[in-house]
């Protein structure tokens, strides 16, 4: 199923899509946090600090705009809440994981180093991601008269990738390459995380 047709599909369904914003607001809160993890204990820069804001702050919006559907479903991160909860949890550990192994394995970095050069590159990935991720969402919302609505975070998103080039240019200068490597990575659990989202939504008794 197309990815379109997946948000189409979740979209038409009014728990589904709770589940679906919650779901959103879970990976963006979980990417905020992950942020925060990788600061350095006194090196903290201006942009890794405004990007947690932002990322909890896009956790808050997709978590309020629930109330749009129904403001007493999903109002926690428990597994019944989420959509394909299992993979939705995995991915961006996953993500983590796997980035933090083949930049270890790429660059002579001390454990400091490595965290910050983790939270280059995965976010890098992760912006490239919401830049497909929510046009197409916002395309089905526009389309179906949503009341929910997320052109806000894509403006945003777009803000935080041009940043997270810069930030990669002054890393080093061949990031590109690597760059490359994590969003192959990024996309093999993207695909994995769609596919487990498609199978739960598509159950004749999903409800």
């Amino acid at each position: 199923m197309e990815f379109y047709n997946l948000i189409d599909k979740i979209v038409s369904d009014n728990r589904a899509h709770s589940k679906w914003l919650n779901t959103l607001s879970f990976m963006e809160n979980a990417g905020a946090r992950k942020i925060s993890a990788c600061e350095h204990p006194t090196k903290v820069n201006l942009i890794q600090l405004k990007h947690a804001c932002e990322e909890h702050r896009h956790a808050y919006y997709l978590k309020k705009q629930i109330g749009k559907i129904n403001a007493e479903w999903c109002k926690t991160y428990e597994s019944n809440e989420l959509l394909a909860p299992i993979a939705t949890r995995q991915y961006l550990h996953a993500l983590d994981v796997k980035a933090c192994k083949y930049l270890h394995a790429h660059f002579d970095l001390t454990k400091e180093e490595l965290k910050y050069a983790a939270y280059l590159f995965v976010t890098y990935a992760i912006e490239v991601r919401a830049d497909e991720l929510y046009p197409v969402y916002q395309e089905v919302l526009t389309k179906t008269n949503s009341k929910v609505m997320v052109k806000s975070i894509i403006l945003e998103e777009e803000g935080h990738l041009e940043e997270m080039i810069h930030q990669l240019d002054e890393f080093s200068e061949s990031w590109k390459p690597h760059a490359e490597k994590i969003i192959e990575i990024e996309k093999d659990l993207h695909i994995d995380w769609v596919n487990a989202i498609t199978e739960e939504v598509m159950k004749p008794d999903y409800a």
